[in-house]
């Protein structure tokens, strides 16, 4: 595959820094510059990324991006101490130190082996340098389904060498004030919400009907979160990120992060209560719990991003 290719590349050559790029300019070359500047100051590996300032894709669809960030939620969901510390876990362009990296210990399993640097290497210092993927000007993406279950097994098998996640939780301090402040945050949005509930549905007020009332009051609420954790619970971040652009941004990640965690909610809600056959108030309550974290962690490090470095 191609992450074995890459190996056996790094294998025969014999520089102090190594390096990955592909050779049909998707990646622009003159990144490379930048990378290796990153480099000489002194980053264990320095990483062309879509998700940081001067980044993007040149003419992605709906689905490609949904498709790529659908991906890095679901490798921050299994191996958040990996895939946390970059904003762009699943690029192929990067320069790294081969005093880094052992090549005999690295086993990719598919295209992404970056992954497996990250979270085989010893990397201490990263360095992210902004890039626009372009299209390719001919020939077929290599990229199938295969690939994507390639990459799910390759998370799975790192997330069970690595270790637990009691192990996990050893590695990494969890930002407990941060996740306080979150939880307050949200608990001032049940009253948002269902304060425009009862102002939309009740008949002595609007007398709206009961779905349309409450999908307006959710996203009233979902506004209320968004307004108090980028002044409060993620100031410090927000305050880095400025401007309406980045703002609406954020909002608008916030949103679907919510959506899913809704999502997430009913699913594991009917898995207690269907299967399990726990009280359906106790797993309620579980399952708000767990999306809550769910919540938490994503916008931590995908929205209001913290990088480990």
């Amino acid at each position: 595959g191609l992450s074995t290719a890459v190996i056996h590349g790094w294998k025969a050559g014999t520089g102090k820094i190594l390096g990955v790029i592909d050779g049909d300019l998707q990646h622009p070359p003159e990144i490379l510059a930048k990378l290796l500047v990153a480099m000489e100051d002194g980053a264990d590996i320095a990483i062309a990324s879509r998700h940081v300032d001067d980044g993007g894709v040149s003419d992605w669809s709906v689905v490609r991006r949904f498709l790529s960030r659908g991906a890095q939620l679901l490798g921050l969901s299994i191996l958040p101490e990996v895939i946390g510390r970059v904003s762009d876990p699943m690029s192929g362009y990067f320069m790294v130190r081969r005093s880094a990296i052992n090549e005999k210990d690295l086993n990719p399993l598919g295209y992404k082996i970056l992954i497996e640097v990250l979270a085989r290497g010893k990397i201490r210092q990263i360095a992210e340098v902004g890039y626009v993927f372009q299209e390719r000007l001919s020939g077929e993406s290599k990229v199938t389904w295969k690939q994507y279950l390639d990459y799910i097994r390759h998370l799975l098998r790192l997330r069970f060498s690595l270790g637990t996640i009691g192990q996990l939780r050893k590695r990494i301090p969890f930002p407990l004030k941060r996740f306080i402040r979150f939880g307050l945050v949200g608990f001032s949005g049940v009253f948002v919400d269902m304060t425009v509930l009862y102002l939309l549905h009740d008949p002595a007020s609007l007398g709206w009907g009961l779905t349309r009332s409450k999908i307006i009051a959710a996203e009233a609420a979902i506004m209320n979160n968004f307004i108090w954790n980028d002044a409060w619970t993620f100031r410090d971040i927000a305050s880095q990120q400025w401007g309406w652009g980045k703002r609406l941004k954020r909002f608008l990640k916030f949103n679907l992060v919510c959506l899913i965690g809704l999502c997430l909610n009913v699913l594991l809600l009917n898995l207690l209560f269907n299967l399990l056959g726990i009280n359906y108030l106790i797993a309620n309550a579980i399952a708000i719990a767990a999306v809550t974290f769910w919540n938490f962690w994503i916008n931590l490090k995908l929205n209001w991003r913290v990088t480990q470095k």
